[in-house]
């Protein structure tokens, strides 16, 4: 074996030593849509026949479905003009831009967009396509700041501290981004985007504080008519740009995305976004399934779907919370912003009483995620989650992540509760009987050979 396939295997070695290799999921036959409570499919569009037969019927009339010729710069793509121009409306944004995924838009904004000398500032929860941008761009490294999550008192801090330290951020010379995601992906947690606008607009007066939304999670599922957290709060006019990804609620294939922002960015992007430039655009077929998808937003129908996905969340947490009063929190529980129901998060708006919102992400925080994930699918009829761990998320915060969808019923939600319990159940019991095996060994021959056993 070559030096190289040495490195590799011994890379891939540790992980599987230490339960973090990443695999793809195998499955048989097709998971079914009441068992699947991993996919980001919130809306359950992604198996609605309406939805189905829309997109069939618009393939059967559209000149073109297949490819889409090449770069975005090489051929025109008026199918993709067209979107861009119904995105603007939709979402009251000046410019719309599509990329093949959200990895690729963040990707292209944070490593063109920035220039020398200014700063970033980022939540430590945010998705790694924006640290690869960052690591990319023309930003000195000392100047990407990572401040605590969800913290507006730490990005205060760190905000204040830069303005003492360096005169072209307090003259405006210099610019100063902010990197949120209005919803997260691992954590469930909401950005608390109003006290984040405030917090950049008081601090940067000169106005060179730009604040970057990804609503990679919220599209589809907040705000009116499914256009995501800024909307839904009327912050549409205070944030720089926003990415909105397909792929998720809006069942889009290979994760279609646009980013919203302004004509010059969109212009500097076309330029300099080597994602953007270097890559063949998505195909007619995914752009006609964004329209559809889009055609659901705006009559309505989606919104029914994510009313009653909220609903089931909260339905979950209520069957949840008394059955964790009782299991040990280090074996599982809830993250603190889900252990009650009463809005008092430190992140909550004071101006909002309803936010947060309820979430369809709920994180289940255990040190073996791994076990109670193959105890649900091991069921009679099985459960899909999915077992999250260290690089994904932070050492100490294993997880099985819950996503919830509109095709859920309350008997589903009612089912993974029973299976999770039952898991919970097992496993003290398992302990209580171990425990009680040492004790008979420690009674039987002696304190001194008990010890020696547990050395």
């Amino acid at each position: 074996m070559s030096s190289l396939n040495d490195k590799l295997a011994a890379a891939l070695a540790s992980r599987e030593k230490r339960r973090i290799r990443r695999r793809l999921p195998v499955s048989a036959s097709p998971v079914l849509s009441s068992a699947d409570f991993t996919s980001n499919d919130y809306l359950s569009l992604a198996t609605s026949s309406t939805l189905r037969t829309a997109f069939q019927n618009a393939l059967s009339t559209a000149p073109q479905i297949l490819g889409s010729g090449g770069s975005r710069l090489l051929v025109p793509t008026p199918a993709h003009v067209a979107l861009e121009n119904r995105l603007e409306r939709f979402f009251g944004a000046e410019k719309a831009l599509l990329f093949n995924s959200g990895f690729d838009a963040n990707v292209a904004f944070f490593s063109a967009i920035p220039q020398p000398g200014d700063v970033i500032l980022y939540d430590e929860h945010i998705h790694a396509s924006v640290h690869d941008g960052m690591g990319a761009s023309r930003v000195d490294p000392s100047s990407l700041i990572k401040f605590s999550h969800n913290s507006v008192a730490a990005l205060k801090r760190s905000l204040r501290k830069l303005l003492h330290e360096r005169d072209d951020l307090r003259d405006g010379r210099a610019s100063a981004f902010v990197a949120v995601e209005s919803l997260y992906s691992m954590d469930g947690t909401f950005a608390p985007l109003h006290e984040i606008v405030h917090c950049v607009e008081e601090l940067l007066p000169k106005k060179n504080g730009y604040v970057i939304v990804d609503e990679a999670h919220a599209t589809g599922i907040y705000g009116p008519q499914g256009r995501g957290m800024v909307a839904a709060l009327g912050l549409e006019g205070h944030v720089l740009a926003r990415l909105h990804t397909f792929g998720k609620a809006l069942a889009g294939s290979g994760g279609a995305t646009a980013i919203l922002t302004t004509e010059l960015i969109r212009d500097y992007l076309l330029n300099y976004g080597r994602p953007l430039i270097y890559t063949t655009t998505l195909t007619y077929a995914n752009i006609i399934g964004v329209e559809c998808a889009f055609d659901m937003l705006e009559n309505g129908s989606a919104e029914v779907l994510a009313l009653h996905l909220l609903d089931l969340s909260r339905y979950f947490l209520e069957l949840l919370r008394p059955h964790l009063q009782s299991a040990p929190p280090e074996l599982l529980c809830l993250p603190s912003h889900l252990r009650t129901d009463d809005h008092k998060d430190s992140t909550n708006s004071p101006s909002d009483p309803s936010f947060p919102p309820p979430t369809p992400i709920i994180p289940l925080l255990t040190p073996h995620p791994h076990s109670l994930a193959a105890h649900l699918a091991s069921l009679p009829q099985p459960l899909f989650t999915k077992a999250i761990t260290w690089p994904t998320v932070p050492v100490g915060t294993s997880r099985v992540r819950v996503c919830l969808h509109a095709g859920h019923t309350r008997d589903d939600i009612k089912k993974l509760v029973d299976g999770i319990v039952d898991w919970v159940q097992a496993w003290v019991a398992r302990e209580k009987e171990v425990e009680r095996q040492w004790l008979n060994v420690a009674e039987g021959e002696g304190v001194g050979v008990w010890m020696e056993s547990k050395l």
